[in-house]
């Protein structure tokens, strides 16, 4: 058997070289993920898409014609498919410039540093001058612009984070507000070899350590840590996390030596609490009007956590929502209070459950293909791209810049699927059809390539040679293809070449190199670097024979910020004060008012304790799917086993579901003012009262009479498109208000598990 990756794990797979004949999770995974059976049987599906199309109206009409979603696909053969594309592209750069094409790829293709699908495709449109870039993710849309302000660069925080195994010897109290969760924390963009989420809490709670999960669902933190449930009012964190340092502030329990020492703002901030300027006094009875919790399990909580060697560890979830800066901002600020940043076992961490690689120590770089330089300065933080593709020259503000939206006329998408990230489909949709062109690369027919002009079918990895590591992973894994590719599916390298033969720019692009011999050259000058810092590496020869090989990690047991607290003078953080912003005089000079220099409690205009949940009574959690990764594979087999009358499951409380005269298994109609969609119903405990939790993921599969309704259960026919902040602009897909009933309408096929209409 051949070892292979996925960004959930490694496997071990046998084929016939048209499939895969045999697949299990690789030997060496001491926690191995049942989402490995997606990929063999989704290779072949009939959602694969085995040859170029375009959409008829595009051929018949040219650029610029619309309905894209709603039109059939003219198969086309290769030739004709890169003559019509590089025709086009050909025609936007040279009538509009590079800062009409936006490069809309995301991390999220298939496992492989070669064939990365975003590299890939940024390096092709360098070669012809550039392109309008999106900044941060869909993720981190908030951490990667708040975190500079006020401890550090995102990419420091996370690479740097304490490590696993530090937590697991050294932590008493990991209190971990949006949880722990096990499903988000078996996945890593690249890849995981050893999954060991399960594996350190256990070790810690084995030894005494205490863990206190506060998040809307109770399974959000594994059973090993028999963590306590507290389940404050989604979107009240901020409020319960100043409770907190009220206490702290009120009851002498702050480290003042360590504020004086290692913060700027304290002062500010604490006025704040006391209620100097508002005269409200932030204190656990006021939170517990706002959250839910008891205002003596607040303090109790505080005091204890000032008593024990404490991780205040914030989930990617909590900054995914309204004014996700505040309770982010605030878990670092509880760290600074308590002193315990710089100290293994102690301090803050942001994502510890969220992703694999966090707390992995940091190990040496991997190859990568090298992008070249963009050649146009315009960007977008990325969960804008429908504001920017509905409002071109419009101005708009980001993290202290008046900016301008440019006015797109070709998309190209390669390894992305955004009717999956985004939020507020049917508007999406809209902003789809007003570009000339959009280009898409997929392996399947996703919402994304049914809602493009030109598409070309894409391998998955298992179809093309390539290595690959995850982040954060020490695991460095030759990838050589298992089966032939489906259909007249082609690598995006290839694509690419020949696009790039055709518009002049060949040489630029491949280097003259073919695949083979681009491995070849990136592994061995990643060698030759690597040896001249002391590293001794195998050939490329000896790595492609192996199974795997492990990379140095030079520091196993990292403390996040233990240099700069060793010394602050001489490792001071990358702030601006080189300290940790309490309160941030950079961000107080915006004049932000959704995000003030210090953080606050902002009522979000969807939860639960506001006016809009006399409509919509129910706060819908939109988190990550337990089945598949994102949107992929969706049509995998495991992750079909998941669905409930072919529709994404929702989970609604007992008292919920009865109050609304339902039953488990029903198919029921999730809805608010924005749009609709349709789920298979779970009756379940662990969900907070008052919250229905819809995972993302399901293929957007719109009514073609009304596309605000997902007959298939994708959230984001649900969410809002509005920025956490003017500071991040980033995603607040985590949240919505939303109302459930029981579906008595005719219940239609889900259409998105078969191919679109072609002619």
């Amino acid at each position: 058997m051949t070892t292979h990756l996925t960004h959930w794990g490694a496997f071990e797979a046998s084929s016939d070289g048209e499939r895969l004949t045999s697949v299990r999770p690789w030997s060496g995974d001491p926690e191995p993920m049942p989402l490995i059976e997606n990929v063999a049987s989704a290779q072949h599906h009939v959602t694969r898409i085995d040859q170029p199309h375009v959409r008829r109206g595009w051929l018949e009409n040219g650029p610029g014609a619309t309905p894209r979603g709603a039109e059939p696909f003219v198969p086309v053969s290769w030739e004709r498919a890169l003559a019509l594309l590089s025709g086009e592209l050909g025609r936007v750069y040279q009538q509009y410039g590079a800062e009409a094409v936006y490069g809309g790829s995301y991390g999220w293709a298939s496992a492989g540093r070669f064939h990365h699908a975003q590299s890939q495709l940024h390096r092709f449109l360098n070669c012809l001058g550039g392109y309008v870039r999106h900044v941060n993710s869909y993720s981190l849309g908030v951490s990667a612009v708040l975190l500079p302000h006020v401890i550090g660069e995102l990419d420091w925080v996370m690479r740097h984070a304490t490590a696993k195994t530090v937590l697991a010897a050294r932590s008493e109290l990991v209190v971990a507000f949006g949880g722990l969760s096990p499903k988000n924390a078996a996945v890593s963009p690249g890849g995981v070899s050893r999954h060991n989420a399960r594996t350190w809490i256990a070790q810690a709670r084995a030894r005494g350590c205490r863990f206190v999960s506060i998040s809307p669902l109770r399974d959000d933190t594994p059973s090993e840590g028999a963590a306590e449930w507290i389940a404050p009012l989604p979107g009240s964190d901020a409020a319960m996390m100043l409770a907190l340092a009220q206490v702290l502030d009120a009851e002498g329990l702050a480290d003042k030596d360590f504020l004086r020492e290692y913060t700027v703002g304290y002062d500010r901030f604490a006025e704040y609490l006391r209620g100097a300027r508002d005269g409200v006094t932030k204190d656990p009875e006021w939170a517990a009007t706002i959250t839910g919790v008891p205002a003596d399990r607040i303090r109790m909580l505080a005091r204890e956590m000032a008593a024990a060697r404490t991780l205040v560890t914030v989930s990617w979830a909590l900054q995914r929502a309204q004014y996700g800066e505040q309770p982010l901002w605030l878990g670092v600020v509880l760290a600074a209070m308590l002193g315990e940043i710089g100290l293994p076992g102690g301090g803050f961490g942001h994502g510890y459950g969220s992703t694999a690689g966090l707390g992995e120590p940091a190990r040496i770089p991997v190859p990568r293909l090298p992008q070249g330089g963009n050649g146009v300065e315009t960007f977008i933080p990325v969960a804008r791209i429908a504001d920017m593709l509905l409002n071109p020259g419009v101005p708009y503000r980001y993290n202290g810049h008046d900016l301008v939206y440019p006015d797109i006329r070709l998309v190209y998408w390669c390894g992305g699927n955004p009717f999956h990230h985004h939020q507020d489909l049917a508007r999406l949709r809209t902003a789809f059809a007003c570009p000339d062109t959009v280009v898409v690369h997929d392996a399947f027919w996703t919402a994304t390539a049914r809602h493009a002009d030109i598409v070309l079918p894409s391998t998955m990895s298992i179809e093309r040679d390539d290595f690959g590591v995850g982040e954060g992973d020490r695991m460095f894994f030759p990838m050589p293809a298992l089966t032939r590719p489906h259909g007249a599916a082609r690598d995006d390298h290839w694509m690419f070449a020949e696009l790039a033969e055709r518009l002049g720019v060949g040489k630029e692009f491949t280097e003259g190199r073919t695949v083979d011999e681009w491995l070849r050259h990136l592994y061995e000058d990643w060698r030759l670097i690597q040896s001249a810092a002391g590293h001794d590496l195998p050939g490329f020869d000896q790595f492609w024979a192996s199974e795997s090989i492990e990379l140095p990690v030079p520091e196993a047991d990292q403390v996040l910020a233990a240099q700069f607290r060793d010394d602050p003078d001489r490792c001071p953080l990358t702030t601006p004060s080189g300290k940790i912003e309490i309160f941030s005089e950079t961000i107080d000079g915006f004049g932000y008012p959704d995000c003030p220099g210090h953080p606050v409690w902002l009522e979000p205009e969807e939860w639960l304790g506001g006016p809009a949940a006399a409509r919509f009574p129910l706060q819908l959690v939109a988190n990550q799917p337990r089945t598949k990764l994102h949107s992929q594979l969706d049509v995998g087999a495991h992750s079909l086993s998941a669905k409930i009358g072919g529709r994404e499951p929702v989970r609604l409380h007992p008292s919920d579901a009865a109050a609304r005269g339902l039953g488990g298994g029903e198919i029921v109609r999730i809805f608010n003012g924005r749009g609709s969609c349709l789920a298979g119903l779970i009756i379940d405990d662990a969900v907070r009262v008052g919250v229905a939790q819809l995972s993302t993921g399901a293929w957007y599969d719109p009514d073609p009479a009304d596309p605000t309704f997902c007959r298939h259960g994708n959230p984001n026919a649900l969410t809002a498109d509005r920025p956490a902040s003017t500071l991040s602009q980033g995603c607040t897909g985590q949240l919505a208000l939303v109302q459930i009933e029981r579906y008595s309408g005719v219940i239609a096929d889900v259409t998105v598990r078969c191919p679109p209409a072609t002619s």
